[in-house]
């Protein structure tokens, strides 16, 4: 999205700006897990009124903006955003589904991995070359998964059968969320506006059938959550994000990019009393730091090799 739109007062440099906002974006977004669970419907009934309410923050406020003319797309460019549309809202049930079978903090680590299955996904399909930095990256942001898990806290065979398939779930979300992100990368003549509200689009009119055949939800705070969903979660935090990503160096984003997870886990620590272990905390902890580490622009010894840094998320969880 246009950063021109948001204005932090006069003596906030530019890249602090972007800093306020890529946090405030994070912050709000490890929120989004309690209103996922106090709304208490199902994760379809939840992805639809996020995709519904979503598209229509997004369209206020691209005519408050004067962006809806970028909505307008052809051919590759449109196959593209609906595309995105469909693997989002895959992404999105995955991660509803998930919360409720692992928790806010556990499901929102996981499905962080993404940026790892984006730099191999390159390395496979665009033949891009991964340095000897980022492999080792990858090896310690794999271990951190696995510690941040919390499969090897009690051992694999100790682990209930649902809080295994939650982990499935956000590994496999986490991969289509970054084929989106390689979606966003190909098709570079589509802003992060547009391909945000086609996205909301198309979960709104894929999932339109469901709420319809099983159920709306009871009149009362219900409503309030899965609006909330819409506005804040997607809406607003949409804004923050890009308007500080479009600030800052690709670096420093991945870093910040983990102020969600880490937002996720306090909420869900002080929302709800549950904790990470020592070895889940490590785990997180080794993620940031590959991550971290992986986005670092290349230096002259590395060989020139692709960044994972250089693609943009299309959309936030």
């Amino acid at each position: 999205m246009n950063s021109d739109h948001i204005r932090l007062p006069v003596g906030v440099s530019r890249e602090r700006e972007g800093l306020w906002l890529m946090t405030a974006g994070g912050v709000l977004l490890g929120t989004l897990g309690v209103f996922v669970e106090e709304a208490g419907v199902s994760p379809l009934t939840a992805v639809w009124f996020r995709c519904a309410f979503g598209l229509l923050a997004l369209l206020a406020w691209g005519a408050v903006a004067g962006r809806l003319g970028e909505l307008r797309l052809r051919g590759r460019m449109l196959a593209a955003a609906l595309t995105a549309g469909v693997l989002v809202v895959f992404n999105w049930a995955s991660f509803f589904a998930a919360i409720e079978r692992t928790s806010i903090g556990v499901a929102t680590v996981v499905v962080h991995v993404q940026p790892i299955w984006v730099m191999l996904i390159g390395a496979w399909w665009w033949r891009e070359r991964i340095s000897p930095r980022q492999a080792v990256a990858v090896v310690v942001a794999l271990l951190g998964l696995a510690l941040a898990s919390g499969v090897l806290d009690e051992g694999p065979a100790a682990v209930d059968r649902a809080y295994l398939v939650g982990l499935l779930l956000c590994l496999v979300g986490s991969l289509s969320y970054a084929v989106v992100t390689l979606l966003a990368k190909a098709a570079q003549g589509i802003g992060s506006y547009a391909f945000a509200s086609w996205q909301c689009g198309v979960g709104a009119v894929l999932l339109v059938w469901w709420p319809w055949l099983n159920g709306w939800p009871p009149a009362g705070p219900a409503w309030g959550w899965l609006v909330g969903l819409g506005v804040l979660h997607t809406g607003l935090a949409y804004v923050l994000l890009y308007a500080g990503m479009a600030r800052l160096p690709t670096a420093r984003i991945a870093v910040l990019q983990f102020v969600y997870p880490g937002a996720a886990v306090l909420v869900d620590l002080f929302v709800y009393g549950r904790t990470l272990s020592p070895l889940q905390t490590a785990g997180m902890l080794l993620m940031g730091l590959a991550l971290w580490s992986a986005n670092r622009p290349a230096a002259q010894g590395d060989g020139g090799a692709g960044k994972m840094s250089g693609r943009r998320p299309a959309a936030p969880s």
